[in-house]
């Protein structure tokens, strides 16, 4: 998903956002996945049929241990024990598969590198010394922290740090972005300033995004349709995960947080993973 490259300093930042591969759509076909155990396996995901249209945010909400971060790896080619088929941009997933690029919840960034340094290693291979460098100035402009680019993780604040985990991922210009729950560890504040961000870079990349959160709001806020997976409920049902509802959100992104449509939806949504919206 990575790959190791040295930026070069002293160049001049630009402000126009960096070129990228066409945002892909993400093909889910009868998708499962088990995990052996020493009483037989242990059936974690199944039957998740699904199309991510190129260029849509798709939001993955469900309980804990319910199979969302499993499901968001086998979309990059970080797991290969999925049942039935995934593709993206028409085929197959392959493993570590360079079209995907993921941001993590912690920013994961070296800390004996600058921050231009550590967008550098998200940066396709092959790519020439003054592309690279251009590349990096200009999602380091986009994200915020042109003026910071000389700084070091431990020199910064955490929602700046996330930030330039974004850009490394952006760096691989990929055609669909994977996050798993990439603002989960921030506080209330730099989280929703993350989100708008996020918006922001979205508008002006428009790659697929894949976004796993436990957080119903933001998924509200961010996301094209959202995808709720669980138990289906129904007697004798198989274990599992698999797709309980899709839900397409209303209204233009950036949304009115206090709109009633999106309260409704909110509820809604409580309800399907088992909490009760009145009582929070």
């Amino acid at each position: 998903m990575t790959a190791l490259a040295e930026s070069v300093p002293g160049s001049s930042v630009r402000t126009a956002p960096p070129a990228q591969t066409a945002s892909l759509a993400v093909e889910f076909r009868d998708v499962g996945r088990s995990f052996p155990t020493i009483d037989g396996a242990r059936t974690v995901l199944r039957d998740i049929n699904l199309t991510v249209e190129p260029g849509e945010v798709l939001a993955i909400l469900g309980a804990s241990g319910c199979g969302k971060s499993t499901l968001l790896r086998a979309v990059g080619g970080l797991d290969s024990g999925s049942t039935g088929q995934i593709l993206v941009g028409g085929s197959a997933v392959r493993p570590y598969d360079s079209r995907t690029a993921v941001g993590f919840q912690e920013p994961r960034l070296m800390p004996w590198r600058t921050l231009h340094q550590n967008v550098s290693l998200g940066l396709p291979p092959g790519m020439g010394r003054a592309e690279g460098r251009e590349s990096i100035d200009r999602l380091l402009e986009l994200v915020g922290l042109a003026e910071h680019a000389s700084l070091r993780p431990r020199e910064v604040s955490g929602g700046m740090a996330q930030r330039t985990s974004l850009a490394r991922a952006l760096a691989r210009r990929p055609g669909v972005l994977l996050l798993d729950e990439p603002f989960g560890a921030l506080d209330a504040l730099t989280r929703l300033k993350m989100q708008d961000l996020l918006l922001d870079v979205h508008a002006k990349t428009a790659t697929t995004v894949l976004l796993v959160t436990h957080d119903v709001d933001e998924a509200l806020q961010l996301a094209d349709r959202i995808l709720l997976l669980g138990q289906d409920p129904a007697p004798g049902a198989f274990p599992g995960a698999t797709t309980r509802t899709v839900v397409t959100v209303p209204g233009e992104r950036p949304r009115d947080r206090g709109s009633a449509e999106l309260a409704r939806l909110r509820t809604e949504l409580l309800g399907g993973l088992g909490v009760d919206a009145h009582r929070r």
